[in-house]
């Protein structure tokens, strides 16, 4: 394509950004006006369809910078997605398809919701992971099932984050030749130049990494091709610093920091568009000779898709054919699960590890691995093999990114993946958990180590406020169960609920119970394992404190106080259910004394009172010390329970 047209295209991205952000009033202008020739010549190179967004062969393109909303629905819209102009015309507005970040699920051709920067960079790592280790399940010399690469559209916020530092050396680490990521460096924050608080080599940075690394004119559209042909043949992961200045094309504001964050102005989109041969009057133009240009991605990527069919019906091995379709339809109900014996002692971690393991055996696309605690979370799949060749992941310390990486690794589809480390450690993966709520991610999150019964190692490993913060966070499921068959019964739940998931596991060995169910199931989130006639108590608890209310309950039945005990390993299953449901489990007749090990302010939803940690740390030293001195005990359960009878 000659250089002329490729101007027009991209001139006619920018004043679709520019009128966008000038009828909503709010928008990221610079990033629109600076990528978009690099965006252009991007349009070339990317294998998609756009009447098909959820093609398993495509090219995944992730934009980092997800405040460059005026770029992306532009490009959606030019490209042939399912996105009119009068969408655009409703940029940022409350309901359309096109809103202030870029959001998966909700605008089709988005591959992940971005935003919160650097994480854009750690899910395209995890993309190209999870295309690396599908490869080898797939593909054969003859026939390549999986073949395409993954672009990564990055800014110099991404680059200062640190998850950007913990992704890239994961990728570097694992040579991804199928990522591609293209640095738009115009050394601009809102604050002003790059350099009052950066000064890193970027290109010698990367290169430590083990990434190859070109530096381009992001204005010049011969150079940018170049350089993506070239990054196409690397056997390493390519970074493409593209040298660029924000707002190009303004009359004002080109350069200027100003522009990052604000609309440019009706007079200087008048002055842009005249000085680029645009009519200043014209709103939200498409030139159709450059519509033609841009839509030919409907039939190069409807004909690549039918290309890739045809590929499949003549695969030479049939096994792949009918992995693929495994992989597309997992079976559930294919797991064999384990059993527990009853009386046994055994942490829910390693429960859960037996778990994981049947789970992986069933499941081809289940995958995952741990912060470098597999050993103490007891997450490693044994016999499967390490990646890229095997199941498990070795993420290293590097929490934050172990978490947007899995996300982006589910966003891809055909996996199913579960990360982990110390619930405490939460802590540094809270963003990535947050996106995977809002994205509806199916990602499982696997917290050990969940509570003062972690002991001699003290509080900065004892968990405390974190159960209840990932409980308030919305379309997020936490599971903490009670003992090793509950924690099956919490996994066959999980996995047919299409959402992420958190599973709160203990160090400490817990008591297998016998499968009793009063009322009620475990699937519901809260059920009665122990109903007494005529309660005037009901006890609620999760996980380790389960057994100490069912200890407080015989205690209490001696007393001639009958209580009902409840466990209720997810709360949001719970809230969930039926009124009617609830009013069962939870008999409105009766007191009730909440239970657990963690700051517990969520319980009074549900309890008249709530034995918890309140207003404290964990501290060190034997675990059933602790347990005794922050008063998880059988008398002060009893205590609480008199005080609540004579209220």
């Amino acid at each position: 394509m000659d250089n002329k047209m490729r101007k027009k295209m991209a001139d006619t991205i920018r004043f679709l950004g520019l009128d966008m952000i000038q009828k909503a009033n709010s928008g990221h202008p610079g990033v629109v006006l600076g990528l978009a020739d690099v965006a252009v010549v991007l349009s070339e190179h990317l294998k998609h369809n756009p009447k098909n967004p959820k093609w398993i062969n495509r090219d995944r393109l992730v934009f980092s910078g997800g405040h460059a909303t005026g770029l992306i629905y532009s490009l959606l819209y030019l490209w042939g997605y399912d996105i009119s102009l009068e969408d655009l015309k409703e940029f940022r507005q409350f309901g359309s398809k096109t809103p202030g970040h870029p959001e998966y699920g909700h605008t089709p051709g988005v591959e992940i919701t971005t935003g919160p920067l650097g994480q854009g960079v750690a899910n395209a790592v995890g993309m190209a992971m999870a295309q690396r280790y599908l490869e080898y399940l797939l593909n054969s010399e003859s026939a390549k099932v999986i073949d395409h690469k993954v672009y990564c559209l990055c800014g110099d916020g991404d680059l200062e984050e640190g998850i950007s530092y913990e992704a890239c050396a994961i990728a570097g680490r694992f040579a991804l030749n199928n990522l591609i990521m293209i640095y738009d460096s115009n050394h601009i924050t809102i604050e002003g130049d790059t350099s009052i608080a950066w000064n890193e080599n970027i290109r010698d940075r990367f290169e430590a990494q083990n990434w190859d690394v070109i530096e381009v004119d992001g204005h010049n559209y011969d150079d940018i091709d170049s350089a993506l042909n070239w990054a196409k043949r690397r056997d390493k992961p390519v970074l493409i610093i593209s040298h660029s200045v924000i707002a190009k094309g303004s009359c004002k504001y080109e350069g200027d920091p100003h522009s990052h964050g604000a609309p440019l102005g009706e007079d200087d989109i008048r002055c842009a568009k005249e000085k680029a041969g645009f009519d200043p009057d014209k709103h939200f133009f498409v030139p159709e000779d450059v519509l033609v240009r841009f839509r030919c991605a409907v039939e190069k990527g409807e004909l690549a898709e039918k290309e890739w069919k045809k590929l499949l019906l003549e695969l030479p091995y049939k096994e792949q054919n009918e992995l693929l379709n495994i992989l597309q339809n997992p079976d559930f109900s294919s797991i064999e699960w384990p059993e527990f014996e009853p009386g046994s002692e055994i942490a829910t971690r390693d429960s859960n590890g037996k778990i994981l393991n049947a789970i992986a055996k069933a499941l081809p696309g289940f995958v995952g691995g741990s912060a470098d605690l597999a050993p103490s979370n007891k997450t490693y799949l044994q016999g499967f093999g390490d990646f890229p060749k095997g199941k498990n992941f070795h993420f290293g310390i590097r929490e934050h990114s172990m978490g947007a990486i899995s996300n982006g690794m589910a966003a891809y589809g055909l996996v199913i993946p579960f990360n982990a480390t110390f619930f405490v450690f939460s802590d540094y993966q809270k963003p990535a958990v947050r996106i995977a709520a809002l994205s509806n991610l199916k990602n499982y999150f696997v917290w050990t180590h969940d509570s003062i019964g972690v002991g001699e190692d003290g509080p900065t490993h004892q968990p405390i406020e974190h159960l209840s913060q990932f409980r308030a966070l919305p379309n997020f499921y936490v599971f903490r169960p009670a003992d090793a068959t509950e924690n099956v019964e919490c996994w066959k739940a999980a996995l047919n609920l299409n959402k992420p998931c958190g599973f709160v596991l203990s160090r400490q060995k817990l008591k297998t119970l016998k499968p009793q169910r009063d009322y009620g199931d475990p699937k519901f989130g809260g059920y009665i394992i122990k109903k007494r006639d005529n309660a005037k108590i009901t006890l609620i608890a999760t996980g380790s404190e389960v057994m100490l209310a069912l200890q407080a309950g015989c205690h209490l039945e001696e007393r001639g106080i009958n209580a009902n005990i409840v466990s209720m390993p997810c709360m949001e299953l719970f809230l969930e259910q039926s009124k009617e449901y609830q009013d069962s489990v939870i008999d409105k007749n009766t007191k009730v004394l909440a239970i657990e090990a963690a700051s517990g302010v969520e319980w009074y939803r549900f309890a008249d009172d709530v034995l918890a940690i309140e207003n404290r740390f964990g501290a060190s030293g034997k675990a059933s010390e602790i347990f005794k001195e922050y008063g998880f005990t059988i008398q002060n359960v009893i205590d609480r329970i008199e005080k609540l009878l004579r209220s």
